[in-house]
C-alpha cells in the first residue's frame, strides 16, 4: 500500500489528509488552528489600518509539525508509505522571503514592520494601488487586462506589492522574493523555488508564460520594475513534482525524505480533480468564509469582472477561469457574532444547537419573500464581477417586525444571488456552464444549499469528500509521486462527488427569480458609477481612523 498526503492551508487553520493512492480512501485527518489567527487589528504594539489582513509563516510550519504526524497516527499507516505530499494556500496570499526562502517578518528585527509579513487573501488595503494598476493598464492599452475581466483585484500579488513598495520601501528592497505562500511552503518542503501556474496566472498576472514589460511596471511608480526579479522564476505545471522532502522538512514532518513534493496550488484550484471536475462546463464553487467560482472551457473568449482566464490554471489543456465572492460565510459568521441578540444565543445554548443552526430553523419556515428583505453580499467588498473591494454590505426593507432569522436569511439568499450573477457572467461571455459542483464547509448547511439550487435553477453536485482541498492536494501529490500519469486519470479514481444532491423547486424558482431582480438593481445601483456612496463611506471611515 501506498499513501500521499494533502495539506490544504486555510484562513485559520491547516488540515494534513492521508490518502490511499490505489482508491482514493481517506484514511485519517488532522487539523492544526493557527496559533496567530489572522491578524487584522494589531501587530505586536502596532494599531494596524483597515481593510488590513496578516498572516504568521510560523503558523504554516506548525501545521507540517503537529498536523501531519497526527494524521498518520489517525490513519493507523507507518510513515513508510508515504510516496508524496501536496499543498494548497489561500490566494492570493503573497509574503516577502529571502533567497533561501526565509520569511522577511522572521528575520531578527524586522518582527515589529507589517508589511513583512503574508498579506492574507482578505487584506483589502491595496484597493488604491489596484485602482492604479488598472487605469496604467487600461491607457496603455496592455492585452492581458482582458484575460482578468478588465480588472485586477486588490487582493492579488502585485497590487498587495505595490502598496510594500510605496509605504516601506525598506521592506520591498529587503525581499530578494515576493512569492505566493503555496509556493513558499512548497520552497520550505523541497528547498526549490518554483511558481505554480496557477496562482501565478491567476494572481501574479503571469500569461503565456510572461509577466506584463518592464516599462509597464515603471509606469506604475518609478523603480517599480524592481519588482519583476522578484517574482520571476520557473512555473511549475500543476501535478508535477517540484522536488523531493528534504532532510531537515522529514525531520519536521516524520516523512520519509526524499518523498515527491508537488507543485503547489490554490486552494480553489485543486478541489477540481478531487470532485471529478477536470472536463469542461462543470463549475465548481469551494464554499467556506470566501467562495471561489472555477470552471474549465476549450477557447479563450473575454468575460467580464473575472478573476483570470489562464491556459492550464486548472487541468492541463483547458483554459481555467475563475471567479469569486468575498464573504460568504464570513458574512454570515459576522452576523452571528456581531448581530443576534443575547436572547437568542442563549436559546440556542438551551437547545444545544448553534445559533447558525437555530436561525436557519427559524428563518426557513417562512414562504420565500415573508421577510420583505433584499441585501447585497458586499461585505467583503466585491470580487466579481465588479471587482472592487471599497463596495460594502447593504439590507434592505427591515421594519420595526424583522427579527433576526429573516436578515440571517435574506444574507444567504444575497450570498446565492451573488453566485448567480457569475454564473451569468461566465454564460454571457460563451463560456458554459452545464453543471454546478459545490465543495466547502457550507455544505453542512442544507437548506441554505437548496436556496443554491432554487436560485440558480440548477442541480447542485456536492463534493463526496468533507476535506475536498486537501483531498485535491492528495491527487496532485499521487501524480508528482508517479501513481497516475496525469491529474484527470487520477481523479477518476481517487476523487468523489455526489450527483443532483439538491434539485431546484419550480415553485421557488419563480419566487427566487422576483427577489433577484430587485438584487440586480441594487447590484447596479450602488455598485457602477463614478461617485460611489459605498466609496465615500469606507473613505470617511478611514480618515477618521488615521
Amino acid at each position: 500500500m501506498s499513501v500521499v498526503i494533502g495539506v490544504d492551508f486555510g484562513t485559520l487553520s491547516g488540515r494534513a489528509l492521508v490518502v490511499r493512492t490505489v482508491d482514493g480512501a481517506e484514511l485519517g485527518t488532522a487539523v492544526h488552528d493557527y496559533a496567530h489567527g489572522v491578524i487584522d487589528e494589531r501587530l505586536g504594539a502596532a494599531q494596524l489600518p483597515p481593510e488590513w489582513a496578516l498572516q504568521h509563516p510560523a503558523d504554516w510550519l506548525e501545521v507540517l509539525r503537529v498536523a501531519v504526524p497526527a494524521a498518520l497516527a489517525a490513519a493507523g499507516v507507518d510513515a513508510s508509505e508515504v510516496v508524496g505530499i501536496g499543498c494548497d494556500f489561500t490566494a492570493s496570499t503573497p509574503l516577502p522571503a529571502l533567497a533561501d526562502g526565509t520569511a522577511l517578518c522572521l528575520v531578527e528585527g524586522w518582527e515589529e514592520r507589517p508589511h513583512a509579513y503574508p498579506k492574507l487573501w482578505k487584506h483589502h488595503a491595496a484597493q488604491p494601488h489596484a485602482d492604479r494598476i488598472n487605469r496604467v493598464a487600461a491607457q496603455r492599452g496592455e492585452h492581458w487586462l482582458a484575460r482578468y475581466g478588465g480588472a485586477i483585484s486588490s487582493e492579488w500579488q502585485v497590487a498587495k506589492a505595490l502598496q510594500v513598495f510605496e509605504e516601506d520601501r525598506a521592506a520591498f528592497d529587503a525581499a530578494d522574493r515576493w512569492i505566493e505562500a503555496s509556493d513558499w511552503i512548497v520552497q520550505q518542503l523541497c528547498g526549490v523555488a518554483v511558481r505554480n501556474a496557477s496562482a501565478a496566472g491567476y494572481k501574479g498576472m503571469v500569461q503565456d508564460g510572461a509577466l506584463p514589460a518592464p516599462a509597464y511596471f515603471e509606469a506604475l511608480a518609478p523603480g517599480f520594475a524592481a519588482v519583476i526579479e522578484k517574482l520571476e522564476g520557473p512555473v511549475g505545471a500543476l501535478g508535477a513534482p517540484a522536488g523531493s522532502l528534504t532532510p531537515a522538512m522529514a525531520e519536521l514532518t516524520g516523512l520519509p525524505e526524499g518523498i515527491a513534493v508537488a507543485v503547489g496550488n490554490v486552494d480553489a484550484h485543486v478541489t477540481a480533480p478531487a470532485v471529478q471536475a477536470t472536463g469542461t462546463g462543470a463549475l465548481v464553487a469551494i464554499m467556506g468564509t470566501s467562495t471561489c467560482h472555477i470552471v474549465n472551457a476549450d477557447a479563450l473568449v473575454d468575460v467580464d469582472g473575472m478573476c483570470g482566464a489562464v491556459m492550464g490554471g486548472i487541468t492541463a489543456g483547458s483554459w481555467g477561469y475563475e471567479a469569486g465572492q468575498s464573504g460568504v460565510g464570513d458574512i454570515l459568521a459576522w452576523f452571528v457574532e456581531h448581530q443576534v441578540p443575547g436572547a437568542v444565543q442563549a436559546e440556542a445554548a438551551r437547545q444545544g444547537v448553534s445559533v447558525h443552526a437555530l436561525l436557519t430553523e427559524r428563518g426557513w419556515q417562512k414562504p420565500i419573500g415573508a421577510h420583505g428583505l433584499v441585501a447585497l453580499d458586499w461585505h467583503g467588498g466585491n470580487r466579481s464581477v465588479l471587482v472592487d473591494a471599497r463596495l460594502s454590505g447593504l439590507v434592505v426593507g427591515m421594519t420595526l417586525a424583522t427579527r433576526p432569522e429573516d436578515v440571517y436569511r435574506s444574507l444567504v439568499e444575497a450570498t446565492a444571488f451573488g453566485a448567480r450573477r457569475i454564473v451569468e457572467a461566465f454564460r454571457e461571455g460563451g463560456v458554459a456552464v452545464d453543471r454546478f459542483v459545490a465543495a466547502g464547509g457550507l455544505l453542512r448547511n442544507e437548506h441554505l444549499m437548496q436556496t443554491y439550487a432554487d436560485v440558480l435553477a440548477m442541480p447542485i453536485d456536492v463534493a463526496g469528500s468533507d476535506q475536498a482541498p486537501a483531498l485535491g492536494s492528495a491527487i496532485h501529490a499521487a501524480v508528482a509521486a508517479g501513481a497516475y500519469p496525469d491529474v484527470p486519470a487520477a481523479a477518476a479514481t481517487m476523487g468523489s462527488v455526489q450527483r443532483d444532491r439538491y434539485v431546484p423547486d419550480a415553485t421557488a424558482v419563480a419566487s427566487y427569480d422576483a427577489i433577484y431582480r430587485d438584487y440586480l438593481a441594487l447590484h447596479d445601483a450602488f455598485g457602477r458609477g463614478a461617485d460611489l456612496l459605498m466609496h465615500r463611506l469606507k473613505r470617511r471611515r478611514a480618515e477618521a481612523l488615521a
